[in-house]
């Protein structure tokens, strides 16, 4: 049943959330490292998944699952969480806040890039210059303004965050070919996300330095950037009359998190961070209606 005043609600909801990560990332990464950060974080997530699953009596989805469907789940549970949050999380540690979620969006612009070899889809010139429009952003905040020297600020942390868009984008192009109910993949993926990262841990890491604030950071992040929001957008598309109605509200989470970044971090916001960011969400835009056009909406 559509519901368009309850698909603003948890759009709103689900945007307010997400625009604090950035925040939380950052603090937590002041207690613990980016591996034990993923570990509590995936584990919680999963865990919350399950309890919300079994609220909603899917959790009776996964006796449909085949073999086949458990191995494409460890596929693209080592996509996300395991690669994907890895390697955001270390481009954190090397920048700004500010930087590395803005840089992150541009995966919006990678999917399409992808979509060119893997979904064999074709690019227009108009696409092109929306993502140029995009590139260009990137560009602005990577050399913090100082577009003339060509020098970025960081070479390292920008090619981290643009690593993990790449990987998001990735995630999200395979994800797409899957027929099963998204929450269910989720939690799948994230029991496999776990199970890597638990590994990994063991290597890299060990589990007896995680500070009590590391611990509720790891899960708040487990929380409201992987597993409750995502139920929250789910919903929204649900209630929703159509996706357009609310699918640009996520536009308002890296603003949002600019001034939790500025309050709360104390981090002076660069005007490179903000006019790079309006070139990167104005390119990916022109790609949504040229988009829409393309398909006769």
């Amino acid at each position: 049943m559509k519901d368009q005043k309850k698909a603003y609600v948890f759009a709103l909801f689900a945007v307010m959330l997400w625009s604090t990560v950035a925040v939380a990332f950052k603090l937590t990464l002041n207690e613990i490292n980016q591996f034990q950060m993923l570990f509590l974080s995936s584990v919680s997530s999963a865990f919350i998944l399950f309890i919300a699953l079994n609220i909603e009596k899917k959790i009776v989805i996964l006796r449909e699952f085949k073999p086949k469907d458990y191995l494409y789940s460890a596929f693209l549970g080592a996509l996300n969480p395991f690669m994907y949050y890895l390697i955001l999380f270390k481009a954190y540690s090397l920048l700004r806040a500010q930087e590395a979620q803005t840089l992150n969006y541009f995966w919006a612009i990678i999917l399409v890039l992808l979509s060119i070899p893997i979904l064999k889809q074709k690019i227009t010139l108009k696409s092109f210059i929306a993502i140029m429009i995009s590139f260009f952003g990137v560009y602005v905040i990577s050399t913090r303004g100082d577009v003339l020297s060509f020098k970025f600020t960081d070479a390292y942390g920008v090619a981290l965050a643009l690593g993990s868009a790449f990987i998001w984008a990735l995630y999200w192009i395979y994800n797409s070919r899957d027929d099963k109910e998204d929450s269910v993949r989720l939690f799948v993926n994230f029991i496999f996300g776990s199970v890597y990262i638990t590994i990994f841990m063991f290597f890299f890491s060990d589990f007896g330095t995680i500070s009590f604030k590391g611990l509720l950071g790891g899960v708040y992040i487990g929380f409201f950037e992987m597993g409750l929001t995502f139920l929250f957008w789910s919903k929204a598309l649900k209630y929703s009359e159509t996706t357009a109605k609310i699918s640009n509200l996520i536009f308002l989470s890296p603003f949002l998190s600019l001034i939790f970044i500025n309050f709360i971090l104390n981090e002076d916001i660069l005007a490179s961070t903000f006019i790079g960011l309006l070139f990167i969400i104005s390119g990916i835009l022109l790609q949504r209606r040229l988009n829409r056009k393309a398909s006769g909406e």
